[in-house]
């Protein structure tokens, strides 16, 4: 089986890659091959000055031309440019370099620079008998994987890897593959990065002192200092240490002259969306304090006896007064204000591409250079008569200035659901001091961004819970519903986990912080709204193509109009009274052309998509549905077939042993802790409840641990083997006992046929190759599965159960829900096989699984979503996760990815149909007719007022509502 990482997409082909196959399995892979794919990272940078798609597709060539560069997506909402590429060909500064060539400013993020996704898996080796060197290799030579440790007197492995490339699933699939078997013992971070503000660092020795100090520290893994801005990093293990402990150290130092606060990470996103902003803002005021009088002498004033003979003294010879306060007050705005469209349409000409501001600057030139023309020959002859067009240069720029404003604010709205997931985590803690009997002592109030890790915490009633953690006191309420959506209050007691960021009701909690930080699933959640706001859909490629020739059509659209209207003046094409009495043909020709080339709008097109996805997106993650990214919602809007998962799925995931009955003679107290015994590495819920189900009935005295296996082996969709107490036991399904030539006998066929008709899983338990025991399990359909699977069938989509359970008990489960499809007895790779042929079939196929057996099938589908998720919200595998346990949150998923993409074509057809209506009409279509011209001036104020509606009907996704069920 290959091994992929977590992305769907292959290595690029670009020509300075070597040619290998999108699957090809990197234990098998050339030298040169795993240098590549092992040196894969990620950069996120800040890329400031993009301001339509026409710049984003810029950086986006020019990164990908770069040598090493295997994917790139560019933000212009929200000012991002993300990079995949290969370390062992690239690097961060050679992509930021490229970036600024195309004429944006770019700097990599902080925030995402450390965040590596790093992580640990153990892995527990019972029974392996491989060579550690020949193991080792192996492992290190998977894709995403940093460092191998193997530990053979412990039989035991430790993988370091990236998760953005690589789970633990497909290391343990890897192994399977390979004939090694292994149980997670743990996974996690690899360390924790905590940036902390440090003041009074005045010279390299105290920071050696303060290193020294650090590394001394329990846990402290590195420590680096970036003197410029004050920023101390730290390196350590959350377990072990904590924020205040460096806080702590820092300022206990012998110099005793340093302060030490949490470095304020968040806010410098928000602070460049305020400051663009204000810029705009007080442009537009500049602007409109120079531009209003020119509108007022050109329009209004005129029809004013006293001020029109005012303004139409003549200075030198036809130069009159109002001409030269005109040419005075439209010149600041012309090359002070609109200063930024000069600069950012030469970086655009530069790159060799043109954007909305060539278009701008074109057009406010045109009417300002032909003004100057006018008014220099006015100045000159005694006989000359022309009308200038100064008001038309200085409104038009005021109203875009204006129109980007207003942009920005929107755009601001539709990003501002990762801001309204930020603010629901509280701002203080209480932390609870003990003593070593575990008595409080003292409490003390502390920042929230000092909470580590086994901190006890006291949480009020009405107070929001301050961290990720398990109640070790207390009981109460706790309402969700801003992380999973759930609407109803929980209720919580002691050993129930609860999440950061959630309200407490009218009980006191006291809580073990179990997650803090990035870890906190309130983190997690903002981490997977961002990338996921970087995941163009592939329906943007409509845009980005469009984008490529259409400002050069509308440049050459505006000389063609200019060139016709003028050249059939001249050649008496149309009357001449339709020539207005204060102008002639070429100042009429040339009003037509400005407005065609100011009135063509590519940002709306280029907006028309991720507005409408990043909305989508945050709607999701209020109602608890975690969508990744533009590609996933639109392939869900697609989905014509689902599949079901079982157990944990369509069932409510918690089986209880309902039966036990033995076929030979054996005490009850050993039958069920050989069985336990073998299970109690698996995983998996059946294994769980039998466990359960044997410590019932143990005597509350006995304390005894169960007995040791060895020669553990797990067979994924069939059951377990094991070795314990010099006896084999067998514990899984039919076929596991066929393979293994146990015979089954009649009186065990009678009682698994009849628990399959009662939808019930029957376990069958073998020792020394005799059927000794059969184990009924029953595990309760969910109340809504029925409910859903008929909606589902009403949207047009037909739901198959896909499970490794018998045949007969799916069949139960499938009429009892509604299912007229059921795949039974599938392996988890059996499982993707089957998604397969579906979509060879043309399908589009959602798999819907718990997550726990169902990663490869999650990865094939072209759609996973992954239920029940909780705080584990970091499912790789899944292209949607869903908070809650809840299967009416599959219905939540499609009908919002179908209200999103109903909304994107909504934006296409209005972007579209501005363009093929105002460029007509811009150029003059309704004038032989109704003697109706747009001037610039209306025509760029149209075109600002295009972009504001696209945003605002995407805006109007926040008023989604769950369909009602």
């Amino acid at each position: 089986m290959a091994v992929k990482g977590v992305s769907r997409r292959g290595v690029s082909n670009y020509t300075w890659m070597p040619k290998f196959s999108r699957s090809v399995d990197a234990a098998e892979a050339s030298d040169e091959e795993k240098c590549l794919l092992i040196s894969e990272a990620r950069a996120v940078y800040s890329v400031i000055g993009m301001t339509c798609s026409s710049c984003t597709a810029a950086v986006e060539k020019a990164v990908k031309r770069l040598p090493g560069v295997k994917e790139a997506v560019i933000d212009a909402l929200n000012n991002r440019a993300q990079v995949v590429y290969f370390a062992a060909v690239t690097d961060e500064e050679k992509i930021r370099e490229a970036i600024e060539d195309t004429g944006f400013e770019a700097q990599l993020m902080p925030e995402e620079e450390d965040d590596r996704c790093a992580q640990v898996c153990r892995i527990d080796l019972k029974g392996m008998n491989s060579n550690s060197l020949e193991l080792e290799s192996f492992i290190g030579a998977l894709h995403g994987v940093n460092k191998v440790l193997v530990s053979i007197p412990n039989q035991q492995l430790e993988v370091h890897f990236d998760l953005s490339m690589l789970t633990h699933v497909a290391i343990l699939e890897a192994m399977e593959d390979k004939g090694i078997h292994g149980t997670v013992v743990s996974v996690g971070k690899e360390s924790a990065t905590v940036h902390l503000l440090v003041d009074g660092l005045q010279n390299e020795n105290m920071f050696n002192m303060i290193r020294k100090s650090l590394m001394e520290t329990s846990g402290v893994e590195e420590v680096k200092f970036e003197s410029e801005i004050k920023k101390l990093s730290v390196f350590y293990d959350p377990d072990l240490v904590g924020p205040r402990d460096f806080i702590r150290s820092i300022e206990n130092s012998e110099s005793g002259i340093l302060k030490a606060k949490m470095y304020p990470e968040r806010g410098e996103r928000e602070d460049l969306r305020k400051k663009e902003r204000r810029e705009y803002f007080i442009s537009f005021l500049w602007s409109l304090a120079f531009s209003l009088p020119v509108f007022l002498i050109s329009m209004v004033f005129m029809y004013i006896p006293v001020l029109n003979h005012a303004l139409e003294t003549k200075i030198v010879n036809m130069l009159t007064v109002g001409m030269v306060l005109k040419w005075i007050l439209s010149t600041p705005v012309q090359f002070i204000i609109g200063r930024r469209f000069y600069v950012a349409s030469y970086k655009a000409i530069r790159r060799g591409s043109a954007n909305m501001d060539v278009l701008i600057a074109l057009g406010t030139n045109a009417a300002y250079f032909y003004s100057v023309y006018s008014a220099v020959r006015a100045a000159t002859s005694s006989k000359f008569e022309s009308m200038d067009f100064f008001e038309t240069s200085s409104t038009l720029i005021s109203f875009i200035l204006l129109g980007k404003y207003l942009e920005v604010l929107a755009k601001g709205r539709t990003s501002n659901s990762i801001e309204k997931l930020l603010a629901l985590s509280s701002d203080k803690a209480i932390l609870l001091v003990l003593d070593k009997e575990g008595n409080v002592i003292e409490e003390e109030e502390i920042d929230n961004q000092l909470v580590q890790k086994n901190d006890v915490l006291k949480v009020i009633p009405g107070s929001k819970l301050p961290c990720d953690g398990v109640v070790v006191w207390g009981n109460s309420h706790v309402n969700e519903s801003m992380i999973t959506g759930e609407s109803k209050p929980v209720m919580k007691g002691i050993g129930d986990s609860v999440i950061g960021g959630t309200v407490n009701g009218n009980g006191l909690l006291y809580l073990k912080a179990t997650a803090v930080g990035s870890e906190s699933a309130l983190s997690r959640i903002v981490r997977i709204v961002e990338r996921a706001q970087l995941v163009k859909a592939p329906v943007q490629k409509f845009a980005d193509d469009i984008s490529k020739f259409f400002v050069p059509l509308v440049i050459l659209m505006s000389f063609c109009t200019w060139f016709a209207w003028f050249f059939a003046g001249k050649l008496n094409g149309y009357p001449k009274s339709w020539i207005p009495a204060y102008m002639d043909g070429f100042e009429l020709a040339l009003q037509f052309g400005i407005s065609v080339m100011v009135i063509a709008c590519p940002c709306a097109l280029g907006l028309a998509t991720p507005t409408a996805v990043m909305v989508g997106t945050g709607v999701g993650a209020s109602q608890g549905v975690l969508i990744k990214g533009g590609r996933a919602l639109e392939t869900t809007h697609k989905v014509n077939r689902i599949i079901f998962d079982k157990t944990g799925t369509l069932t409510i995931g918690k089986p209880v042993v309902v039966s036990c009955h033995l076929l030979r003679e054996i005490d009850l107290q050993e039958f069920t802790s050989l069985i336990a015994a073998a299970e109690a590495n698996s995983e998996h819920p059946l294994a769980k409840s039998i466990v359960d189900y044997a410590e019932t009935l143990r005597s509350k005295e006995d304390n005894s641990v169960w007995p040791g296996t060895s020669e553990f082996e797990s067979f994924p969709g069939h059951g377990v083997r094991a070795v314990i107490e010099g006896k084999e036991v067998l514990v899984g399904n039919r076929s596991l006992m066929e393979c293994n030539c146990v015979t089954i006998p009649i009186n065990a066929e009678q009682k698994l046929a009849e628990a399959e008709t009662q939808a019930k899983t029957c376990i069958l338990v073998s020792i020394n190759k005799e059927l000794i025991g059969i184990l009924t399990v029953s595990d309760p359909v969910r109340p809504e599965a029925r409910r859903v699977v008929s909606i589902l069938s009403s949207m047009g989509i037909s739901s198959i159960i896909l499970t490794g359970d018998n045949l007969g008990t799916a069949l139960a489960i499938a009429k009892e829900v509604g299912i007229n499809s059921v795949i039974a007895e599938a392996k988890p790779e059996q499982k993707a096989e089957k998604v397969k042929e579906l979509q060879e079939n043309g399908d589009i196929v959602c798999m819907v699984g718990d997550g726990i057996n169902d990663a490869p099938a999650l990865v094939a589908a072209d759609v996973g979503i992954a239920i029940g998720a909780g705080t584990d919200i970091a499912n790789e595998a899944a292209d949607i996760v869903l908070m809650r346990s809840n299967l009416e949150d599959v219905i939540t998923a499609v009908d919002l990815s179908r209200k999103t993409f109903y909304r994107i074509r909504l934006n296409y057809l209005w972007s579209l149909s501005y363009n093929c209506l105002s460029i007509p009409i811009a150029a003059g279509a309704l004038y032989p007719i109704a003697r109706f011209r747009l001037p610039p001036w209306l025509a760029g104020a149209a075109m600002a007022a295009s972009s504001i509606t696209v945003i605002c009907s995407s805006l109007l996704l926040k008023n989604y509502t769950k369909p009602s069920l």
